[in-house]
């Protein structure tokens, strides 16, 4: 050890050696380096300003204060025990959300198109036949999706708002012979909920996985994962459950595992390697959880609180709450003189009203007047619906009548005050 009269010394020979000839300034900043010559822009020199809106269109819905106060507490490491179990919480919540045992449950650290591209990524491998329901924007991108990872893609497809019978989807599944058959539950674009008993026995019947999205639908209409053999679901967080958005929930079945960790080639998502995740999420078995990616701590904690509100007020109030609402709102949209797009009310999705684009408007202009009027988020239409229809949604936290009777009361001013076309 060197002696302290040593250290003294050394440190008063360093205190006397000018800062400019070892190339530092008092600030401690390197001559030699380049200079700054990109200033701080303007705008992050101000606080940030997020007006209020009434989120009124079909997602993300407005967040409830509980849930808000979830997601700003201090965050913990993605490591610590602690969120290990609060993610355990998590996969709990998801089950019965889901109503589903599946062990290889999971939230994914991403929108729902994460969970979407993480069924495709990890069932399907190159070269394999993959059949997928379109009747709106979720069909198309599905379809994308697993033809860019290179499957063989095979559609039916109807315009938005229409549905497959049971005989239509095994007719196409015998003949494609696909080892995924993609449907959407909510078709958000279109307002459809689509019809679930027997598809997934049509499915097994000819050993395909059934993938469902209900990003639109969860929590709001009965989905029951198991009882309707259902391989592959996921979902949002920012809509009927009303957590912002950044977060899906998935879950597999043991048909899915089984196909998913047999596979011949690895997916081509490293982020989204179900093998990882599995892991990351304490579903493989293993003793210790091994770091995979840094997830979205504060996105987690804001989930497992919309899912404890979801287990409070019961899979089954909640459903019949959004029915009840939807069903007032649908009478109103139709004593406006408004048509609703879906014309069979059993297949409307109570979460997402779709009418028909009054004739002689401009759609545009009649939402942007809505919005500066009323601050209120209505939206067109999405994908092949764009110009068909309004879609506004009551969802979650925003799903009761006094938020429908201010979507009404803005709709009546909007048919006042907008002008209509002479043709």
């Amino acid at each position: 050890m060197m002696p302290r009269s040593v250290l003294s010394k050394c440190a008063l020979l360093a205190q006397q050696v000018p800062l400019e000839s070892v190339g530092l300034t008092k600030h401690g900043i390197h001559r030699g380096m380049s200079s700054v010559t990109i200033p701080p822009p303007a705008c992050m020199l101000r606080p940030l300003e997020a007006p209020f809106r009434y989120l009124f269109g079909p997602g993300p819905s407005n967040v409830p204060p509980r849930i808000l106060a979830a997601g700003g507490r201090p965050i913990i490491g993605h490591m610590h025990s602690e969120m290990f179990g609060i993610m355990n919480d998590i996969k709990k919540g998801i089950q019965y959300a889901f109503q589903t045992s599946n062990n290889m449950t999971l939230a994914m650290s991403g929108s729902g198109h994460t969970a979407m591209e993480c069924a495709v990524f990890n069932i399907v491998e190159p070269g394999e036949s993959v059949l997928v329901a379109v009747n709106g924007i979720w069909g198309e991108r599905i379809a994308e999706i697993a033809e860019r990872m290179g499957a063989k893609v095979h559609t039916l497809v109807k315009p938005p708002g229409g549905h497959f019978t049971n005989a239509e989807i095994e007719q196409a599944v015998a003949k494609h012979k696909p080892v995924l058959f993609f449907l959407t539950h909510g078709e958000s674009s279109a307002g459809l909920v689509h019809p679930m008993d027997g598809v997934g026995e049509i499915c097994h019947k000819y050993n395909c996985l059934l993938l469902v999205d209900s990003v639109a639908s969860l929590g709001a209409t009965p989905l029951l994962m198991d009882q309707q053999k259902i391989d592959i679901l996921y979902t949002g967080s920012q809509k009927a459950l009303n957590a912002p958005p950044g977060t899906a929930p998935v879950s597999f079945s043991e048909r899915a595992c089984h196909k998913m960790f047999n596979r011949k080639t690895k997916p081509v998502s490293y982020l989204l390697d179900m093998t990882h995740l599995s892991n990351y999420w304490g579903n493989d078995g293993k003793p210790d959880r091994i770091y995979h990616h840094t997830g979205p701590v504060s996105g987690f904690f804001a989930l497992r609180e919309s899912l404890a509100i979801l287990a409070e007020t019961g899979l089954e109030n909640s459903w019949r709450h959004h029915t009840e609402v939807a069903e007032y709102f649908w009478k109103g949209v139709e004593d406006l003189g408004l048509k609703l797009f879906i014309k069979d009310k059993d297949l409307r999705l109570p979460s997402v009203t779709t009418i028909a684009i009054p004739e002689g408007y401009n759609w545009k202009e009649f939402l942007a007047y809505i919005m500066k009027h009323h601050q209120m988020e209505f939206t067109g239409g999405l994908g092949p619906s764009v110009g068909m229809v309004l879609r506004i949604g009551l969802m979650g936290y925003n799903c009761n009548k006094g938020n429908a009777a201010m979507a009404l009361a803005a709709l009546e001013d909007a048919l006042k005050q907008c002008r209509k076309s002479k043709a």
